[in-house]
């Protein structure tokens, strides 16, 4: 068998796989990038984008019922065509794809291996026929939705964010297994076009909220849309040509299922076992999340397939990780950035900075608000859901957030900029704020957290900063 010999081979072309790419081309190394299945991130073809211009209808079709308000007469007469909405949603996500691969893969040429990689030893692959010999290699081959063995024998009743966007049709109802993000986005808006959707999640909360109060909230707008079944597990049942499902006391029979509760790396058929390395109980090799390399080899994992931030603007820092010290002689860790979790359901749900479950609440003050009076929030028709500020009680840091609100896609950017920044309570209401606009909520909070921590001691108006050499 043929062996060829590069410097860098990397294993999956999506975001990770693309962002090393980059540092390996920068660093004018040899490689070969392999790529096994469909070309195109996850992002683009069946997560982030498409999964965003379905919302995007949804949530304007939605808008209709606040047109009585407003004097706008003939609500009732508008309809939405879900055939024609999935094929919109098709054709921009088509767009999306064409657009990564024509940046992408289309550019190159035997350095691009479209078939499946297996390791043979940590610095030998074998794909496609032949043989490749790389100094380093970084595995980015991303994840796949889960879907239990006995579920998969239901056939098509079973639908995940892999074949949702294919339909060309929706049915009358479904069930949505899996209340996180996917879950969420997708559910709501499926009943948004007409779909009578009911949701059910094993946990007690949604969205992956921690904070007890903001996932109280979440839950109370949320399950207003469409039934939300918590705390129990999802049991499946044939009934007739339909699919049953019970948790606990609740069932409900319905024509499809959608499957979102959660996703697992691929790594099937790569030979991981012929690292010479243990391998935990998911079949995953120890990676150094600051470095991105497996134990002392010269192998690199990235993005979803390892497991721990799987975000594409997560997997885009993993790869320039792995890409740069697949390049290097000696190996660089770099520090993550503060994590950042937007979940565009209506409200948004969002996560910023330190968990709920990882603070130290004794040394922990929270600021809240309520969008309910907020000026801005009233004149969007949105003044729903809550916002808690999490700051260190001594020196008022920002430590994080948990919130479900309006635009809360562009507070949840702020507080994160202001956390990556070690900036405190007192530094952000130093700050300018606008009126009216919806950061004014960010302001409340940030009032109601200065109160409650040492550094509020400071004398003068903490929103005004004294010149120098001022008494």
């Amino acid at each position: 068998m043929q062996t060829r010999t590069v410097d860098v081979a990397i294993i999956g072309s999506g975001s990770a796989g693309l962002y090393a790419l980059g540092q390996v081309r920068r660093a004018r190394k040899s490689f070969v990038l392999i790529n096994g299945g469909e070309t195109g991130t996850t992002c683009a073809r069946v997560g982030c984008m498409p999964s965003k211009a379905m919302i995007q209808v949804a949530d304007d079709f939605h808008r209709r019922g606040h047109f009585g308000k407003y004097g706008i007469s003939g609500r009732e007469h508008l309809r939405l065509d879900p055939a024609e909405a999935l094929e919109h949603v098709q054709g921009l996500r088509d767009l999306f794809v064409e657009r990564v691969l024509s940046h992408s893969t289309d550019k190159l040429g035997d350095e691009f291996i479209e078939d499946y990689a297996r390791f043979i030893e940590p610095t030998l692959l074998e794909v496609g026929g032949q043989r490749i010999r790389a100094a380093r290699i970084i595995i980015a081959t991303g994840s796949r939705p889960l879907v239990p063995a006995p579920w998969q024998a239901f056939g098509e009743h079973i639908l995940t964010s892999d074949d949702i966007f294919e339909q060309e049709t929706l049915p009358a109802s479904m069930g949505v297994i899996g209340l996180g993000t996917i879950g969420l986005e997708l559910g709501q808006s499926l009943q948004r076009f007409g779909i009578a959707v009911t949701g059910f999640d094993q946990l007690d909360t949604v969205g992956g909220l921690q904070d007890p109060e903001v996932a109280r909230s979440a839950i109370e707008i949320l399950g207003k849309e469409f039934p939300l079944h918590l705390g129990q597990p999802a049991n499946l049942a044939k009934d007739g040509d339909r699919l049953k499902i019970t948790a606990g006391e609740h069932s409900v029979t319905v024509d499809k299922v959608l499957c979102t509760i959660g996703r697992v790396p691929n790594v099937q058929g790569l030979g991981l076992e012929n690292l010479g390395i243990e391998l935990d109980v998911h079949g995953l090799p120890p990676v150094n999340p600051n470095t991105m390399q497996i134990a002392d080899l010269p192998v690199f994992m990235a993005g979803d397939v390892n497991g721990q931030r799987m975000l594409l603007h997560e997997a885009g820092d993993e790869g320039r990780i792995a890409g740069y010290n697949a390049t290097r002689d000696e190996i660089a860790a770099f520090r993550r950035k503060t994590p950042l979790y937007i979940n565009f359901c209506d409200p948004n749900i969002c996560i910023v900075g330190a968990r709920w479950n990882e603070l130290d609440h004794d040394s922990t003050a929270v600021g809240e608000t309520r969008f309910a009076p907020v000026g801005r929030a009233i004149i969007m028709g949105s003044n729903k859901g809550l916002l808690r500020v999490y700051g260190d009680r001594h020196s008022g840091r920002i430590l994080g957030a948990e919130m479900i609100g309006p635009k809360g896609e562009n507070l949840a950017h702020l507080l994160c900029w202001c956390i990556e920044q070690q900036l405190t309570v007192g530094q952000l209401l130093r700050m300018p704020f606008y009126h009216p606009v919806i950061e004014e909520a960010l302001q409340a909070a940030l009032y109601d957290l200065y109160g409650k921590v040492e550094a509020s001691n400071s004398g003068g108006p903490i929103e005004l900063e004294r010149l120098p050499g001022s008494p």
